[in-house]
């Protein structure tokens, strides 16, 4: 049986390490075979087309060969292909998108195809290397709600979690990492009002639009993010993530 031959394949590079002295292994996002993880013969030499293309938080086009059968782990990489459209992030834009890239790394599978993920990877990677000014925020948290929902760890966000009773729009409910949503406690500051959390569930259901979930998210990312992380945390497992380790002690400084 011939070796399978992918082309074309709209991709993004999560991280590379060396694997020799002249090759890297390559943790790749693309858009139809989920996280795959190639072989970059030769890509760390001077003369290499490979050299200044395989770079995270850009747009590629990619093309690799899988063994026959399939059971090897690691591909080929035959070509790469930069797309364009914008230029590398930049500063708290690019520790952000690093922070994404560590998200997929530890919450996808290999081989597990999240088109709809991807395609709203590619739109928050292309604001945060846009002047992002306000949206920085709001865009991780759209991508935060959206990944938790992919990979089936979001709870509904219009009922409470234990109870299945329906959320008061007038009442305050918090997300946490081993109870769901759930009422706030008094005085508990990261929570959202149940109109929010509906208004949250409601952008998610209706095809999870870019525009939407960004509206949404805008006026209650502050309080979001408390939450979120707090879940992704639990889900991600010891240690700490490296990118938000690397933020809070920039932050201490």
């Amino acid at each position: 049986m011939p070796p399978r031959r992918f082309s074309n394949e709209p991709a993004f590079v999560l991280h590379r390490y060396d694997w020799s002295e002249s090759s890297l292994i390559l943790e790749v996002f693309t858009r139809n075979h989920g996280r795959t993880a190639l072989v970059a013969k030769g890509a760390k030499k001077p003369s290499s087309n490979f050299r200044p293309v395989l770079l995270p938080l850009q747009p590629l086009h990619l093309g690799w060969t899988q063994s026959a059968g399939g059971e090897a782990e690691i591909h080929t990489l035959k070509g790469a292909e930069w797309v364009g459209g914008h230029i590398m992030p930049t500063g708290d834009a690019l520790l952000s998108g690093l922070y994404l890239n560590e998200l997929l790394l530890r919450l996808l599978a290999r081989g597990d195809p999240h088109a709809f993920l991807f395609d709203h990877y590619a739109a928050v990677v292309q604001v945060l290397a846009s002047e992002h000014g306000e949206a920085l925020e709001p865009v991780l948290r759209l991508f935060e709600l959206v990944l938790l929902r992919e990979v089936g760890l979001l709870p509904a966000l219009d009922v409470q979690t234990l109870t299945q009773h329906a959320l008061d729009p007038a009442g305050r409910y918090a997300l946490v990492a081993e109870g769901g949503l759930r009422t706030a406690g008094q005085g508990e500051r990261a929570s959202l009002r149940g109109a929010q959390w509906l208004l949250l569930a409601q952008a998610l259901q209706e095809g999870a639009a870019l525009t939407a979930l960004l509206h949404a998210c805008a006026p209650v990312a502050f309080e979001l993010k408390p939450q979120l992380r707090a879940l992704l945390q639990y889900h991600c497992g010891s240690p700490r993530l490296r990118t938000r380790q690397f933020m809070m002690d920039v932050q201490a400084l």
